[in-house]
């Protein structure tokens, strides 16, 4: 209701105007006033209102600068200038309500696509839930045509489902037995069946509404510099209004000064080049959690990646299991299997995908499960200690390995192969080998970060140091450091930081979590992503696509070089305004215009930043910044041997 009353009177007001006009060419100056002061009024009392509200909290707005300027101009008889300052500056207002709403387009249209109702099957009959009642563990059934309404495990069926709301990306992806699907995402043809593992609020699409809402309503450095500027600038410029009449006696340039002060423009000038940079982040699969986040981002000179999962594909498979002893292949992919059903790790998928591929599936759940950051997986399996993970770890913790055991390990390592190696208590009982594809787009990425100015691009895995380099050779990272535990990847990025160098991090584990946080910027794989990694990141790639990385980046310095051309010609407009004011070469109505104008060429310019789609290696010349000298980062205690040129 209060859009359709603030139109109403907009609109009265702006008749009002049109009738003092009629009224001064009939010369009924008496009728021709009333109009104009209740024009005033009607325009003005908001205006008012607000003044009050501000003057309560002790903060002095802008509506001030207009509000004193107004109730002058009807003490001098003016009543043309006050009826047309409160008018103007109504409609600036209500025009720049307009466009605001719709950089804030993106968040609309997320919060449509959300979900009303789910089918489930209860007590073996078809029930139609709302979708916040739908219950963890229930199956749910996806026809043809229907909105997902949790995130969860196909159970049954096949279907091609658009996960645009989610990636951004509008071709509809293949869903079968085992895939994930995702709450708002839709099943363009084929039927499913669906395991809910999170339902509500849970979902990664209420997560995503939530990120959006908090990210347009956070603060980028400049604005907050912005709204602390305006608390100074409104009493400096009652200040200097005094001065000009005193100067002048002349109360009527005073008040035109007053209202040409109003940096409208100015203050809005920030903000509205973040929300729309965040609004067009959202609509391809990029949730970047407030304004400052992409700044720091557009400053960024040093990347660096995580392997598994991130420059990978996070879809790793077993190429080889080697048993020792008495134990059988059937036997050890059950056991570690059983125990890594308790993990989100994706080599640990691998190896539960590989126990299913071959039906060998435990009865048996997992107790006392306990995930050892960067080193691996332990757990109780009918009352053996099962260890699944690195050999270093295994070795300190006094499992012995054998030569045999040793010989394979760098077989396979040379071969670009990730092993693990599995434990019954301190016994060796198996080897796994798995790989990873590289992503096929990650050479590409790479380059165009590379081409946005990027001085180095890095690599910290806890792989072993064949595997990552193997990766490294064919995407081009400048240099790999491998063997990392959690608490190295953080130290490393530290360094870096007191190097003087603005570093963000791309992972998508638990074990990036902590190198995630201390990063200038930390961003986190949504498609393939832990929960943990996702909520610790400043930012969010919701497309299992790394080129989204480049799109991420070129999107934050497009937003922060129109910020820069918003404020740059706000500031432009006051000066040269107060300019004319002063030689008396603009007037209280003219100048109110032109101001409100400034406004509107400041919101237009900033919409320009909600066009969607436009990619990476589209604008190369325009984004691009001078290729960086690649020398390398020394970093301080790291020995020779932990980092591969």
């Amino acid at each position: 209701m209060a859009k359709p009353r603030k139109a109403a009177a907009l609109l009265t007001s702006g008749l009002l105007l049109l009738l003092a006009g009629g009224l001064h060419l009939l010369n009924w100056e008496v009728a021709q006033n009333g109009a104009l002061l209740l024009a005033s009024a009607i325009s003005g009392w908001t205006i008012a209102v607000k003044v009050f509200q501000s003057l309560r909290m002790r903060a002095f707005s802008i509506e001030l600068l207009v509000t004193i300027a107004m109730i002058g101009a009807v003490i001098l008889g003016e009543y043309v200038e006050a009826a047309a300052v409160a008018f103007l500056f109504r409609l600036g207002a209500y025009l720049e309500a307009i466009t605001l709403g719709k950089t804030r387009s993106a968040l609309k249209a997320l919060v449509d696509l959300a979900p009303a109702e789910a089918v489930v099957l209860r007590d073996g009959a078809q029930v139609k839930v709302l979708a916040s009642e739908v219950v963890r563990g229930e199956r749910v059934l996806l026809p043809s045509g229907s909105k997902i309404a949790v995130d969860g495990q196909v159970a049954s069926g096949q279907a091609l489902v658009n996960e645009a709301a989610i990636t951004g990306e509008p071709v509809p992806v293949t869903k079968q037995v085992h895939d994930r699907v995702f709450s708002g995402t839709t099943v363009d043809t084929g039927y499913l069946e669906v395991i809910a593992e999170q339902v509500g609020e849970d979902t990664t699409f209420a997560k995503i509404i939530e990120l959006v809402e908090e990210a347009q309503e956070s603060k980028a450095k400049t604005q907050k510099f912005l709204d602390k500027f305006a608390s100074y600038y409104t009493p400096g410029m009652l200040v200097l209004a005094v001065l000009v009449y005193v100067i002048s006696w002349n109360p009527e340039l005073a008040l035109t000064f007053l209202v040409i002060a109003c940096p409208g423009a100015l203050v809005i000038s920030a903000p509205v080049s973040m929300v729309a940079g965040l609004g067009n982040g959202a609509a391809n699969g990029l949730l970047v959690k407030g304004g400052e986040v992409l700044e720091n981002l557009a400053k960024a000179n040093v990347i660096v990646f995580d392997k598994t999962g991130t420059l990978t594909e996070g879809r790793p498979g077993v190429v080889a299991v080697h048993t020792y002893g008495i134990t059988q292949e059937r036997e050890l992919l059950t056991l570690a299997a059983t125990v890594e059903s308790a993990s989100e790790h994706p080599l640990g998928q691998a190896i539960m995908n590989a126990a299913k591929e071959r039906q060998w599936e435990s009865a048996e759940r997992p107790e006392q499960v306990e995930v050892h950051k960067g080193n691996g997986i332990s757990g109780t399996v009918g009352g053996k200690t099962v260890r699944i993970g690195k050999r270093e770890w295994l070795d300190q913790l006094g499992v012995a390995i054998n030569e045999e055991a040793l010989g394979g390990e760098e077989r396979q390592e040379k071969q670009g192969y990730t092993v693990v190696f599995v434990a019954i208590d301190k016994t060796l009982i198996g080897m796994i080998a798995i790989t990873d594809p590289v992503r096929p787009e990650a050479q590409e990425a790479i380059r165009g970060l590379k081409r946005q100015g990027v001085k180095r691009v890095f690599m910290l895995t806890g792989d072993n140091r064949h595997a990552a380099q193997h990766v490294a050779d064919r995407v081009g990272v400048d240099q790999v450091y491998a063997g990392l535990l959690p608490a190295d990847k953080v130290a490393y990025i530290q360094e870096w930081k007191r190097q003087g160098y603005r570093v963000a991090m791309l992972g998508d584990g638990i074990n990036d979590a902590p190198a995630i946080a201390a990063a200038d910027i930390g961003m986190a794989m949504g498609g393939t992503g832990t929960d943990v990694a996702i909520e610790t990141a400043d930012a969010v790639i919701m497309t299992d696509r790394l080129d989204k990385m480049v799109y991420a980046r070129q999107l934050a310095k497009r937003t922060v070089r129109n910020m820069k051309q918003n404020v740059s010609f706000a500031v432009a407009v006051v000066v040269l305004l107060l300019a004319g004011v002063l030689t008396e070469r603009i007037y209280l109505a003219s100048g109110m215009f032109i101001h409100e104008f400034s406004v509107l060429l400041v919101i237009l310019n900033a919409l320009r930043l909600t066009r969607r789609g436009r990619s990476s290696g589209r604008n190369k010349g325009r984004d691009a910044e001078p290729q960086a000298i690649t020398g390398v980062l020394a970093v301080p205690g790291c020995p020779p041997d932990q980092g591969v040129s």
